[in-house]
Protein backbone atom coordinates (compact mmCIF):
# COMPACT_ATOMS: atom_id res chain seq x y z
CA UNK A 1 0.00 0.00 0.00
CA UNK A 2 1.26 3.16 -0.88
CA UNK A 3 1.11 5.16 2.46
CA UNK A 4 -0.08 8.51 0.54
CA UNK A 5 -2.90 6.68 -1.07
CA UNK A 6 -4.24 5.94 1.99
CA UNK A 7 -7.62 8.31 3.07
CA UNK A 8 -8.13 7.27 6.88
CA UNK A 9 -7.71 4.36 9.39
CA UNK A 10 -9.41 3.33 12.06
CA UNK A 11 -7.10 1.14 14.18
CA UNK A 12 -9.54 -0.94 17.42
CA UNK A 13 -11.84 1.49 18.27
CA UNK A 14 -14.45 0.89 20.94
CA UNK A 15 -17.57 2.80 21.58
CA UNK A 16 -19.75 2.32 24.11
CA UNK A 17 -23.31 4.32 25.35
CA UNK A 18 -23.49 3.69 28.40
CA UNK A 19 -23.18 0.43 29.35
CA UNK A 20 -23.82 -0.84 25.94
CA UNK A 21 -20.92 -1.36 23.42
CA UNK A 22 -22.00 -0.25 19.72
CA UNK A 23 -18.22 -1.22 18.72
CA UNK A 24 -15.63 -3.30 19.77
CA UNK A 25 -11.82 -2.90 18.50
CA UNK A 26 -12.79 -2.26 14.64
CA UNK A 27 -10.55 -1.33 12.21
CA UNK A 28 -10.61 -0.36 8.76
CA UNK A 29 -8.66 1.62 6.16
CA UNK A 30 -9.79 2.98 3.09
CA UNK A 31 -7.20 3.92 0.15
CA UNK A 32 -7.75 6.62 -2.88
CA UNK A 33 -9.79 4.82 -5.43
CA UNK A 34 -11.40 1.73 -3.43
CA UNK A 35 -14.90 1.24 -2.47
CA UNK A 36 -15.68 -0.21 0.75
CA UNK A 37 -18.45 -1.34 2.00
CA UNK A 38 -20.12 -1.87 5.10
CA UNK A 39 -22.50 -4.37 5.87
CA UNK A 40 -24.41 -6.04 8.67
CA UNK A 41 -28.02 -6.20 10.80
CA UNK A 42 -29.74 -3.17 12.29
CA UNK A 43 -27.76 -1.95 15.41
CA UNK A 44 -24.54 -3.36 14.42
CA UNK A 45 -22.64 -0.10 14.39
CA UNK A 46 -22.38 0.79 10.68
CA UNK A 47 -23.60 4.67 11.26
CA UNK A 48 -21.81 4.75 14.63
CA UNK A 49 -18.89 3.65 12.58
CA UNK A 50 -19.69 6.07 10.11
CA UNK A 51 -19.99 8.94 12.71
CA UNK A 52 -16.50 8.45 14.22
CA UNK A 53 -14.56 8.50 10.68
CA UNK A 54 -16.46 12.06 10.43
CA UNK A 55 -15.08 13.16 13.66
CA UNK A 56 -18.93 13.63 15.51
CA UNK A 57 -18.37 10.59 17.30
CA UNK A 58 -14.92 10.62 19.57
CA UNK A 59 -14.56 6.97 20.71
CA UNK A 60 -13.10 5.59 24.33
CA UNK A 61 -10.83 3.91 22.86
CA UNK A 62 -8.15 3.48 19.79
CA UNK A 63 -7.35 6.35 16.87
CA UNK A 64 -8.30 7.58 13.53
CA UNK A 65 -5.88 9.16 11.65
CA UNK A 66 -7.35 11.17 8.48
CA UNK A 67 -4.36 11.83 5.34
CA UNK A 68 -3.59 15.77 5.89
CA UNK A 69 -6.05 18.31 4.15
CA UNK A 70 -8.30 15.86 3.47
CA UNK A 71 -11.71 16.73 1.72
CA UNK A 72 -14.83 14.50 2.99
CA UNK A 73 -18.10 14.96 1.14
CA UNK A 74 -20.87 13.06 3.32
CA UNK A 75 -24.34 11.80 2.33
CA UNK A 76 -26.32 11.10 5.00
CA UNK A 77 -29.42 8.43 5.13
CA UNK A 78 -32.40 10.74 4.74
CA UNK A 79 -33.25 14.51 4.72
CA UNK A 80 -36.56 15.24 6.53
CA UNK A 81 -38.24 18.49 5.34
CA UNK A 82 -41.12 20.70 6.79
CA UNK A 83 -43.43 19.99 4.09
CA UNK A 84 -44.31 24.28 4.54
CA UNK A 85 -40.50 25.22 3.80
CA UNK A 86 -40.36 26.51 0.58
CA UNK A 87 -36.74 25.43 -0.70
CA UNK A 88 -35.72 24.62 -3.81
CA UNK A 89 -32.86 22.14 -4.91
CA UNK A 90 -30.29 24.65 -5.65
CA UNK A 91 -31.07 26.79 -2.54
CA UNK A 92 -30.66 23.40 -0.30
CA UNK A 93 -27.11 23.03 -2.54
CA UNK A 94 -26.30 26.38 -1.63
CA UNK A 95 -26.09 25.74 1.95
CA UNK A 96 -23.07 23.18 1.06
CA UNK A 97 -21.17 26.80 0.95
CA UNK A 98 -20.93 26.53 -3.14
CA UNK A 99 -23.07 29.49 -4.38
CA UNK A 100 -21.74 29.67 -8.08
CA UNK A 101 -24.62 28.61 -10.08
CA UNK A 102 -22.09 26.54 -12.90
CA UNK A 103 -21.08 24.41 -10.11
CA UNK A 104 -24.60 23.64 -8.91
CA UNK A 105 -25.41 22.61 -12.37
CA UNK A 106 -22.51 20.45 -12.67
CA UNK A 107 -22.56 18.62 -9.36
CA UNK A 108 -26.51 17.81 -10.82
CA UNK A 109 -26.00 16.87 -14.34
CA UNK A 110 -22.68 14.30 -13.05
CA UNK A 111 -25.78 12.61 -10.73
CA UNK A 112 -27.52 12.21 -13.68
CA UNK A 113 -30.22 15.00 -12.41
CA UNK A 114 -29.36 18.00 -14.61
CA UNK A 115 -32.81 19.37 -14.27
CA UNK A 116 -33.23 19.84 -10.98
CA UNK A 117 -32.05 23.12 -9.59
CA UNK A 118 -35.25 25.31 -9.89
CA UNK A 119 -37.73 22.13 -8.50
CA UNK A 120 -38.94 22.43 -5.37
CA UNK A 121 -37.29 19.66 -2.75
CA UNK A 122 -40.63 18.66 -1.91
CA UNK A 123 -41.83 18.14 -4.85
CA UNK A 124 -38.73 15.16 -6.19
CA UNK A 125 -39.02 11.53 -6.12
CA UNK A 126 -37.44 9.46 -3.63
CA UNK A 127 -34.70 8.56 -6.59
CA UNK A 128 -34.27 12.55 -7.30
CA UNK A 129 -33.45 13.48 -3.80
CA UNK A 130 -31.00 10.63 -3.03
CA UNK A 131 -29.08 12.20 -6.18
CA UNK A 132 -29.23 15.40 -4.55
CA UNK A 133 -27.99 14.60 -1.67
CA UNK A 134 -25.08 12.97 -3.46
CA UNK A 135 -24.46 16.23 -5.75
CA UNK A 136 -24.26 17.47 -2.18
CA UNK A 137 -21.54 15.88 -1.22
CA UNK A 138 -19.66 15.87 -4.12
CA UNK A 139 -19.39 19.76 -4.32
CA UNK A 140 -17.23 20.12 -1.49
CA UNK A 141 -14.77 17.73 -4.05
CA UNK A 142 -14.05 15.07 -1.99
CA UNK A 143 -11.14 12.83 -1.65
CA UNK A 144 -13.10 10.33 0.50
CA UNK A 145 -17.04 9.83 -0.08
CA UNK A 146 -18.65 8.85 3.03
CA UNK A 147 -22.50 7.44 1.95
CA UNK A 148 -24.65 5.88 4.60
CA UNK A 149 -27.54 4.24 2.84
CA UNK A 150 -27.18 6.04 -0.65
CA UNK A 151 -30.60 3.66 -1.99
CA UNK A 152 -33.05 4.92 0.75
CA UNK A 153 -36.37 5.25 -0.82
CA UNK A 154 -35.43 4.28 -4.62
CA UNK A 155 -36.99 1.40 -6.55
CA UNK A 156 -35.10 -2.01 -7.58
CA UNK A 157 -34.22 0.02 -11.43
CA UNK A 158 -33.00 3.30 -9.13
CA UNK A 159 -30.89 1.07 -6.66
CA UNK A 160 -28.86 -0.57 -9.64
CA UNK A 161 -28.65 2.95 -11.77
CA UNK A 162 -27.17 4.33 -8.37
CA UNK A 163 -24.19 1.50 -8.19
CA UNK A 164 -23.36 2.23 -11.28
CA UNK A 165 -22.87 5.91 -10.66
CA UNK A 166 -21.41 5.51 -7.55
CA UNK A 167 -18.67 3.40 -9.27
CA UNK A 168 -18.70 6.26 -12.03
CA UNK A 169 -17.35 8.59 -9.74
CA UNK A 170 -15.23 6.56 -8.28
CA UNK A 171 -13.44 6.07 -11.88
CA UNK A 172 -13.89 9.30 -12.42
CA UNK A 173 -12.62 11.26 -9.61
CA UNK A 174 -10.44 8.60 -8.12
CA UNK A 175 -11.60 9.17 -4.51
CA UNK A 176 -12.31 6.95 -2.08
CA UNK A 177 -16.14 5.90 -1.36
CA UNK A 178 -16.94 4.33 2.26
CA UNK A 179 -20.13 2.92 1.66
CA UNK A 180 -22.95 1.81 4.39
CA UNK A 181 -26.01 -0.91 2.94
CA UNK A 182 -28.66 -3.35 3.76
CA UNK A 183 -28.76 -3.98 0.07
CA UNK A 184 -26.65 -6.89 0.21
CA UNK A 185 -26.67 -8.54 -3.51
CA UNK A 186 -26.96 -5.24 -5.41
CA UNK A 187 -24.20 -3.40 -3.60
CA UNK A 188 -21.78 -6.67 -3.46
CA UNK A 189 -21.37 -5.63 -7.40
CA UNK A 190 -19.93 -2.39 -6.80
CA UNK A 191 -17.48 -2.37 -4.41
CA UNK A 192 -13.91 -3.76 -4.18
CA UNK A 193 -14.14 -4.46 -0.08
CA UNK A 194 -16.73 -6.11 2.09
CA UNK A 195 -16.52 -5.46 6.40
CA UNK A 196 -19.20 -7.31 7.92
CA UNK A 197 -20.41 -6.01 11.22
CA UNK A 198 -21.79 -6.83 14.31
CA UNK A 199 -20.49 -4.59 16.93
CA UNK A 200 -17.18 -5.93 16.15
CA UNK A 201 -15.66 -6.99 12.44
CA UNK A 202 -17.05 -10.80 11.35
CA UNK A 203 -15.37 -10.90 8.66
CA UNK A 204 -13.69 -8.50 5.46
CA UNK A 205 -12.77 -9.23 1.87
CA UNK A 206 -13.90 -9.65 -0.92
CA UNK A 207 -17.20 -9.85 -1.60
CA UNK A 208 -18.59 -12.80 -3.14
CA UNK A 209 -15.89 -14.46 -0.67
CA UNK A 210 -17.38 -12.52 1.83
CA UNK A 211 -20.96 -13.90 1.26
CA UNK A 212 -19.73 -17.60 1.52
CA UNK A 213 -18.07 -17.21 5.02
CA UNK A 214 -19.68 -18.71 7.86
CA UNK A 215 -20.22 -15.60 10.00
CA UNK A 216 -21.76 -13.75 7.18
CA UNK A 217 -24.29 -16.57 6.78
CA UNK A 218 -25.03 -16.73 10.21
CA UNK A 219 -25.63 -12.96 10.58
CA UNK A 220 -28.02 -12.80 8.06
CA UNK A 221 -29.59 -16.41 7.59
CA UNK A 222 -31.80 -17.52 4.53
CA UNK A 223 -31.34 -14.16 3.36
CA UNK A 224 -28.09 -14.89 3.12
CA UNK A 225 -28.55 -17.55 0.84
CA UNK A 226 -31.12 -15.75 -1.55
CA UNK A 227 -28.58 -12.78 -1.36
CA UNK A 228 -25.45 -14.73 -2.32
CA UNK A 229 -27.91 -16.67 -5.55
CA UNK A 230 -28.61 -12.61 -6.75
CA UNK A 231 -25.41 -11.73 -6.23
CA UNK A 232 -23.19 -15.11 -8.23
CA UNK A 233 -26.04 -14.21 -10.96
CA UNK A 234 -24.76 -10.74 -11.04
CA UNK A 235 -21.58 -11.53 -11.15
CA UNK A 236 -21.39 -13.87 -13.80
CA UNK A 237 -23.47 -11.85 -15.79
CA UNK A 238 -21.26 -9.18 -15.70
CA UNK A 239 -17.98 -10.35 -15.31
CA UNK A 240 -16.86 -7.69 -13.18
CA UNK A 241 -14.54 -9.47 -10.20
CA UNK A 242 -11.09 -11.92 -10.73
CA UNK A 243 -11.01 -13.37 -7.31
CA UNK A 244 -8.58 -15.99 -8.22
CA UNK A 245 -6.15 -14.46 -5.41
CA UNK A 246 -8.15 -12.86 -3.40
CA UNK A 247 -8.37 -14.10 0.87
CA UNK A 248 -11.10 -13.22 3.15
CA UNK A 249 -9.71 -12.15 6.62
CA UNK A 250 -11.56 -13.18 9.54
CA UNK A 251 -11.79 -12.37 13.39
CA UNK A 252 -13.14 -14.42 16.23
CA UNK A 253 -16.55 -13.17 17.22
Amino acid sequence: MNINDKLVEVQAVSVNFGVHPALQNVSLTVQRGEIITLIGPNGAGKTTLVRVVLGLLSPQQGQVYLSPGIRIGYMPQRLVLDPVLPLTVARFLKLSGVSNHQRLQQSLTEVGAPNLLSRPLQKISGGEMQRVLLARALLREPDLLVLDEPIQGVDVTGQYELYELITQIRKQRGCGILMVSHDLHLVMAATDSVICLNQQVCCFGHPELVTRHPAYLKLFGDRAGRDLAIYTHHHLAESRFDNASTVVKVKDT
